[in-house]
């Protein structure tokens, strides 16, 4: 780690790369493999929704790593962290538009809950 300042911008990544794959929608067609979304009328009417991690196996343990934001963290910590060291020339512009991606995300919840 080369200074405070990289390791800042290195967590911000980190944080937008782990919702990338958790929460977004548009990498939802790399968790419909191993998730499924499961709706359940409850007796007094309302729907509630849960996920149901599929397979057994590799199968099952992805689909549990992509489920919980702890876990898909420190892999994708590992991943940035490891392609930096290995291959700065991508890498450090990859961990860039993530971690200013991360803080307009940061960004754009805090003018949301001003404004609204």
């Amino acid at each position: 780690m080369s200074s405070p300042f990289f390791f800042f911008v290195l967590a911000l990544a980190s944080f937008r790369l782990t919702r990338l794959f958790v929460y977004d929608a548009i990498t939802s067609f790399i968790r419909k493999p191993f998730h499924e979304i499961v709706e359940e009328t409850l007796p007094d009417g309302t729907t509630e929704t849960f996920l149901v991690v599929k397979g057994k196996g590799l199968r099952k343990w992805i689909g549990e790593l992509l489920s919980c934001y702890w876990c898909t963290g420190i892999w994708c910590a590992a991943l940035l962290y490891a392609g930096d060291m290995i291959w700065p020339a991508v890498f450090e512009p990859l961990v860039f538009v993530l971690a200013i991606a991360g803080c307009a995300a940061f960004l754009e919840t805090i003018v949301q809950k001003l404004l609204f």
